[in-house]
């Protein structure tokens, strides 16, 4: 809506309404107390208490705006008021930055608002894409100076949403290394509640995700919204309740360290924020963004492609190793079924531990005395593809890029930089720095031996300083910086297409919309235990589709946190991800190498489902159970083909209860007028195979307690760390 001072306010966001004349109803104005009003005598209008598109800071309202401009005097004040708007078919790209995409235009329509402050001659146009089929809109913002002068952007937010309201919970995905995205919720509350990250990387301690919830909504029911935003630095996600209970929603850059000079004729592109909205509860919202992020942000040759099923070597060999080891390792594993050897770290330079060699991209002929393309033949030659760890954005200072290119670090001169991880930063925001990396990693993918890359990125960015720069361009430095990642992303997946790119970042650092779109997949957590798998990746799927979370089996006891899991249970977790191995197979037992080939065979009969079909979370492990189980003892998750015959289930159980009563497993998503059967995987089939009808399936479910007469009640189940899968067939 068009306000009386030419600004646009917000009338609603919620569930469809039936079009009418007008809606100028839901915009409530009174007159509040010291007020600050644009109108000579109208006490009644002030922006302070109006729901806004887009509020700016100076125009009257009091409350966190998301733009705040700063002019050559020192002004802070913007009035950006309707110009014009444009209604078209499709979505455009948006340059440097990756987005939701379209590959029809009728698949969604865009509306683009033209304002303008005519005293800045700055315009700013607010777009927004809306999809036909998918409940969620699509937001950016970009600013154009008109101008002879310069302007500064010191907060440049991508989104706001005014809700009249403040019945709300908020859930955040949160964590540390080695427990990313575990799911926090909690009722707000009046002042400001904060998601961020200011490590130059999206991070491990928080994602720029977070869902508005109302109290009674749960995985089924309920209503609810999810922002996300398709960015991997840097990020702001606030919540502000004001004292009349409005709840302002706001996502974008983080203000904090960023001052974007915006010179005469120049623009500036916010990153896109995306809103989904449901009334269905929280899978509903989930499945959304799966759809959106796995179709249209996921693009490429491997997005609706199979991956591989790989070997890594890194828990089997970490930097010690030589080409004999590997080959023997990967002999073993093109045996058992095993697609792709990805060797990690430790093959360049002189890298025997991780004090040098960063940015020297060429093989150590010590431990591959034929270089990279010689291994790759001889892996290619067992009938494997090949694969290779980099981590591109980091330089140690024991290297021959260091002492070539000292400037090319980012730090500050005269301080002795800080290190992490015995490494340091690269300066992507410099063209040169970019193009060296594009030529390195481009020399050894163009032998056309390397099928997949690893992308990591092992530590944050401080010390942020770009070297024989101006001081007017420092506070551009970590979003430029991201740019240039996304600029080598660009070149390197445009000339290489068909090769598979994972990203990764000390795990899951830098798990993000913005790295899906040139990666569509992605480490989810270094951490491999299966126990701690079930929490990330559960509380990962709140907002990313399981085609996009790299899951592995690894060895035990767990290097990590030393746990011994089953195989089974480490494989029924992993089954629900990219699936892969981290391990020494040489080092297993004729027996476990039975089951990893019945394993990968499982896997490869059914990753159709696993990447396409629609997820379900049934059992929270962040919860207590129905029946008092406590927090964290089970979970279950599913997986429905399209078409509602086929399904996978997997129950964990963690702590095994002593004399529990019956234990009834839900069903969610099938046809409830479909007959199944029901198939419990550990046995062959027909054994433990029985039929149920889909309502049966959903509204009772079947007891996999230890005691009981339901028929998968089983004594074998006795244990912690136990899994069950279930494969459920339309009859």
């Amino acid at each position: 809506m068009i306000l009386p001072n030419g600004q646009l306010g917000q009338l609603y966001f919620g569930a469809p309404l039936a079009d009418r004349d007008g809606f100028e109803h839901m915009l409530v104005a009174a007159h509040r107390d010291m007020a600050p009003c644009p109108f000579e005598g109208n006490g009644d209008f002030s922006m302070e208490d109006i729901k806004q598109e887009y509020p700016v800071n100076g125009n009257g309202d009091l409350r966190n705006v998301a733009c705040v401009i700063e002019t050559p005097d020192g002004a802070r004040n913007a009035d950006f008021r309707y110009v014009s708007h444009e209604i078209h078919s499709g979505k455009p790209k948006l340059a440097g930055l990756p987005a939701t995409y379209v590959e029809h235009d009728d698949e969604a329509e865009t509306l683009a608002i033209t304002l303008r402050d005519d005293l800045l001659r700055l315009r700013l146009i607010l777009s927004y894409t809306i999809y036909r089929d998918l409940p969620v809109i699509t937001r950016n913002v970009q600013f154009i100076n008109d101008g002879n002068s310069s302007v500064i952007l010191q907060r440049a937010l991508s989104t706001n949403l005014d809700l009249p309201d403040a019945n709300w919970d908020m859930m955040e995905f949160t964590g540390a290394w080695g427990r990313e995205r575990h799911p926090q919720t909690f009722r707000i509350h009046t002042g400001v509640q904060e998601i961020y990250s200011l490590r130059g990387h999206s991070s491990h301690q928080f994602n720029p995700f977070l869902v508005l919830k109302r109290p009674h909504t749960d995985e089924f029911q309920g209503e609810a919204i999810g922002t996300a935003l398709v960015y991997s630095g840097n990020f702001l996600g606030s919540v502000e309740v004001d004292n009349y209970h409005v709840t302002r929603l706001m996502m974008g850059i983080h203000p904090q360290g960023f001052a974007w000079t915006l010179a005469p004729g120049e623009a500036f592109q916010t990153p896109e924020a995306i809103t989904v909205y449901t009334c269905d509860g929280l899978n509903a919202l989930s499945q959304a963004l799966h759809t959106l992020l796995r179709t249209r942000l996921a693009h490429g040759y491997w997005r609706d492609r199979p991956r591989p099923i790989l070997l890594n070597s890194w828990e089997s060999t970490y930097m010690q190793f030589d080409e004999a080891k590997l080959l023997s390792i990967a002999s073993k594993a093109h045996e058992l079924g095993i697609d792709l050897f990805v060797l990690d770290d430790g093959w360049f330079g002189h890298r025997d531990n991780a004090t040098s060699s960063l940015g020297d991209w060429v093989a150590d002929r010590r431990k591959l005395p034929d270089g990279i393309e010689g291994l790759a033949s001889k892996i290619n030659a067992l009938g494997m593809q090949f694969g290779l760890w980099f981590e591109p954005e980091m330089i140690s200072k024991d290297s021959h890029l260091y002492r070539a290119h000292p400037d090319w670090m980012i730090r500050v001169p005269g301080r002795e930089p800080l290190q992490g991880r015995n490494q340091y930063v690269l300066d992507l925001s410099k063209t040169d720095v970019v193009n060296y990396l594009f030529e390195a990693m481009s020399a050894i993918l163009s032998s056309g031996k390397v099928s997949y890359v690893k992308w990591d990125m092992n530590r944050s960015i401080t010390d942020v300083f770009s070297q024989g720069r101006p001081r007017e361009f420092q506070g551009e430095l970590l979003h430029r910086q991201i740019l240039g990642m996304y600029a080598l992303y660009e070149r390197l997946t445009s000339t290489f297409p068909k090769v598979l790119f994972e990203s990764c970042a000390s795990g899951g650092a830098r798990f993000d919309p913005g790295m899906l779109y040139y990666a569509p997949q992605g480490w989810v957590s270094d951490d491999t235990d299966a126990v701690e798998r079930v929490k990330i990746q559960f509380g990962t799927s709140y907002a990313y589709p399981i085609s996009s979370m790299g899951s592995h089996v690894s060895a035990v006891p767990n290097h990590q946190i030393m746990r011994v899991t089953p195989l089974k249970t480490r494989a029924d977790v992993a089954y629900f991800g990219t699936f892969g191995y981290e391990l020494d197979v040489n080092a297993m037992s004729d027996d476990e190498q039975r089951q990893v080939r019945d394993q990968i065979a499982f896997m490869k009969a059914h990753r159709g489902l696993i990447d396409t079909g629609t997820f379900w979370r049934l059992i929270s492990p962040f919860e207590e159970s129905e029946v008092g189980l406590q927090q964290g003892s089970e979970a279950a998750w599913m997986v429905v083909s399209a078409d509602r015959r086929h399904a996978l289930v997997g129950y964990y159980r963690m702590i095994m209860p002593l004399n529990e009563g019956y234990r009834l497993l839900k069903l969610a998503g099938l046809d409830p007028t479909t007959t199944y059967s029901v198939h419990d995987t550990q046995f062959p089939l027909p054994a433990l195979q029985f039929t149920y009808g889909g309502d049966e399936l959903m509204s009772h479910g079947f007891d996999i307690s230890d005691t009981g007469f339901g028929p998968f009640t089983t004594d074998m189940y006795q244990g912690d760390y136990l899994s069950r899968l279930f494969e459920i067939n339309a009859l």
